[in-house]
């Protein structure tokens, strides 16, 4: 399966002739390529560019020098670059990085403009809305699902995360981060909700002030969702109950999916905290889990829902090591 939207770096010269034969040539003969301009200038002299624009919708971007060249595109990569190195928007020259991003952005302003009117989402998100298996699913997620709210509209869902990501909080993890919407074709609505409950968790330990890393490998094996103050966090989201085929009601669903991480990352790490989201849940399925407020067998534990203008109510078994402060409304 194809990953993130990275470059591909070469260290050989290249010419114009080169990108002809070595790249337009096989991506014709299989795609029907065609080699256009780009739409920006790399903000490197030395560098010439070109677009690669496929007649199944697949792209590539290619600038090269001498001695070193960068390709990215969404399509099959030709033979001569298989053996290159991989490189992050953050690896790269700074250049070429916001060259390519730069015609990306075009290309959602020209194909979604109503995701390009979220600056931060769509730069946060490019390494997934524009690759090779993910570009249709992703961009989907946040038009049909509002990102994971299940009674608001795209836009509102848009904003909550327009004003988390241009906070710049997890900037120096976009890769990782991204990544965890997902490169899949298949769209996995419950994965991808659940991928946005790790963002949704991430911004309550922001708002309350504490430091945190994603997605740290323990010596178990296990990558746990963060570590914060030194400390462990892993994260669940249930399904609401009309999407399951057992535990169907509201507080069942909890107890049944935050339980399952006993037997899993909470086995290997009994110390972790807990975060059970449950923003998949509508008004009266919440009110169902905040009256009763169901325990999963672990503490500490913090079950939550997130509301798309920014309010976050939830309550809490155990004795938390950090100090959440008013980022939740117990």
């Amino acid at each position: 399966m194809a990953g993130p939207l990275r470059f591909r770096r070469s260290n050989e010269t290249w010419t114009r002739d080169r990108v002809r034969d070595a790249l337009l040539s096989p991506l014709r003969d299989r795609f029907g390529a065609r080699i256009e301009a780009p739409w920006f200038s790399v903000g490197d002299d030395r560098y010439d560019a070109v677009r690669l624009e496929m007649d199944n919708g697949d792209f590539a971007l290619f600038c090269f020098r001498e001695g070193r060249a960068y390709w990215l595109g969404n399509t099959e990569t030709p033979e001569s670059l298989w053996r290159t190195e991989k490189e992050t928007f953050t690896e790269a020259p700074y250049a070429v990085s916001r060259w390519a991003q730069r015609e990306l952005t075009a290309r959602i302003e020209l194909t979604d403009p109503w995701l390009a009117d979220y600056e931060y989402v769509t730069w946060f998100f490019l390494p997934v809305f524009c690759s090779k298996d993910g570009r249709n699913t992703t961009r989907r997620f946040f038009e049909d699902d509002a990102a994971g709210f299940p009674d608001a509209t795209p836009e509102e869902g848009l904003d909550f995360f327009e004003r988390f990501l241009s906070t710049g909080v997890l900037d120096a993890h976009r890769y990782t981060m991204a990544s965890k919407l997902g490169t899949s074709p298949g769209y996995d609505v419950g994965r991808m909700r659940a991928t946005m409950a790790e963002f949704n968790v991430a911004k309550i330990l922001a708002d309350a002030g504490l430091d945190f890393e994603p997605e740290v490998e323990q010596d178990s094996g296990h990558a746990l969702d963060f570590v914060v103050d030194g400390k462990l966090v892993e994260v669940t989201r249930p399904e609401p109950p009309h999407r399951r085929s057992r535990a169907d009601t509201p507080s069942a669903a909890v107890r049944e999916t935050g339980g399952a991480k006993r037997t899993d990352q909470l086995a290997a790490h009994p110390d972790a905290t807990l975060f059970v989201d449950c923003t998949s849940f509508v008004d009266d399925e919440w009110r169902a889990v905040a009256g009763e407020q169901p325990g999963v067998g672990h503490e500490p534990t913090v079950v939550f829902r997130a509301r798309p203008d920014g309010r976050i109510e939830g309550y809490r078994y155990g004795t938390l090591p950090f100090d959440l402060g008013d980022a939740i409304e117990w």
